[in-house]
């Protein structure tokens, strides 16, 4: 009888917590999260991406195919993580040092019409959504994907 109680309570807790994005390492979910994106048919990669950088500072555009689905998937995370975030602060988060040589390094915005159309994207796919306010911040349906997701990288499927 007492292992009966126990095994119920230990069921309770166990459906009582639910994974959200926050409880997952970030590499992790943004690999699992890029893999869905990147099986998704709605979600297409533009014409331009194979011939942009990511940035200014950068030299060279990136080398891994799947780097469109990587880009996305960080960036919904920033937006889950932080509602209302906007493309600017976004640019500012994804950039790096600007070397500029024998001149001390500055810092250098990503490039922001990437992180635009990303968020375009999103918005079509009703994942993120405008805020009164400007920025973006996750949809309703969005957050139970994202959910979903963090949930099988919890349990390692």
């Amino acid at each position: 009888h007492l292992l009966q109680s126990i095994n119920r309570i230990m069921a309770e807790e166990n459906t009582a917590k639910s994974i959200t994005v926050r409880d997952v390492k970030a590499e992790e979910f943004i690999a699992a999260y890029a893999e869905v994106l990147k099986n998704n048919d709605k979600f297409v990669v533009p014409k331009w991406a194979d011939l942009v950088k990511t940035g200014v500072h950068k030299e060279l555009a990136p080398y891994d195919p799947d780097w469109y689905f990587v880009r996305a998937a960080a960036i919904v995370r920033k937006v889950y993580l932080r509602q209302g975030t906007g493309v600017g602060a976004l640019k500012k988060r994804f950039g790096g040092n600007y070397r500029r040589g024998a001149a001390p390094e500055r810092h250098q915005d990503a490039a922001g019409g990437l992180i635009r159309s990303i968020l375009i994207t999103l918005d079509d796919l009703k994942i993120t959504e405008k805020t009164e306010k400007g920025g973006r911040r996750i949809s309703r349906i969005g957050q139970q994907a994202l959910d979903l997701v963090a949930g099988q990288v919890a349990r390692g499927e």
